[in-house]
């Protein structure tokens, strides 16, 4: 169970995480603009666009993986390939915010079928 909330842990970080790039690119943007953040986030291009929609996404991914790792532990499914899903989902989702950086859209797409896959089957296997 404690590799199980280590992932959670790393996964609810991930987001946060992710903010620095987007922070960079927003402070090269005429400074970082704390009183408008999200207006100026609107005005983002390239690698900053980019930042801010790996940041995003990295909210949107914990909505999935969080409530199934609660669940794995709550029906005290916590084996060795629960596990696995779980670190598999984690390293994922690392490997998505790089390549979203990187604009390597084609492999983000199948590293970000492989996370929500690991979500979806942690769920599926406390059933």
């Amino acid at each position: 169970m404690t590799t199980l909330i280590i992932c959670l842990f790393i996964a609810l970080l991930l987001p946060f995480i992710a903010k620095l790039p987007v922070a960079i690119a927003m402070n090269k943007l005429d400074g970082y603009n704390n009183n408008h953040p999200r207006s100026q986030q609107t005005k983002l291009t390239g690698f900053g666009a980019r930042a801010l929609a790996a940041h995003q996404n990295a909210f949107e991914s914990v909505i999935i993986f969080a409530p199934a790792i609660l669940l794995a532990i709550a029906t005290n499914h916590t084996g060795e390939f629960i596990q696995q899903l779980a670190i598999t989902h984690v390293v994922a989702r690392v490997f998505y915010n790089a390549l979203y950086l990187y604009n390597k859209g084609t492999a983000r797409s199948l590293v970000w079928a492989v996370g929500i896959l690991c979500s979806f089957t942690i769920v599926w296997q406390c059933i």
